[in-house]
């Protein structure tokens, strides 16, 4: 069974969004994701101050099964990419929901409520549907 904190907001997709005390966004992919990819070798983040629109493309994972899209849960412009995943893209892996972030987000107005981001009950049955 995958790892699912529940103070953490997900999407269909994959990923998982945590509001910071600033009013950001850390975005990651999920502890289901990263083990369905297995081991990560390379890991791709957006750049700061490059706007998105929620649902898009942004940043990349590769594996050595595969590469895979991360997409932006919500619209908003980055504010940080993870610097240390160049180096050690395996802390996705040791550590999804923490050291293992992909990239911070300032969200547009409305964005978060807009995003319709699941909770972690929601995922949870997400998870099950797709038998994970």
């Amino acid at each position: 069974m995958s790892n699912v904190p529940a103070d953490l907001k997900y999407t269909k997709s994959h990923e998982w969004v945590r509001t910071l005390k600033d009013g950001t966004v850390e975005v990651g992919i999920t502890d289901h994701a990263q083990h369905a990819l297995g081991d990560l070798v390379f890991v791709e983040v957006p750049e700061a101050g490059r706007a998105v629109k929620a649902d898009e493309a942004c940043a990349v994972v590769e594996s050595v099964k595969a590469a895979s899209d991360v997409y932006a849960p919500l619209a908003g412009e980055i504010t940080a990419g993870n610097p240390k995943l160049s180096d050690a893209p395996e802390t996705v892996n040791s550590d999804p929901y923490g050291e293992g972030w992909l990239m911070r987000m300032r969200p547009a107005a409305g964005a978060i409520a807009a995003a319709g981001l699941l909770s972690a009950a929601d995922y949870s049955q997400v998870l099950a549907a797709e038998g994970g």
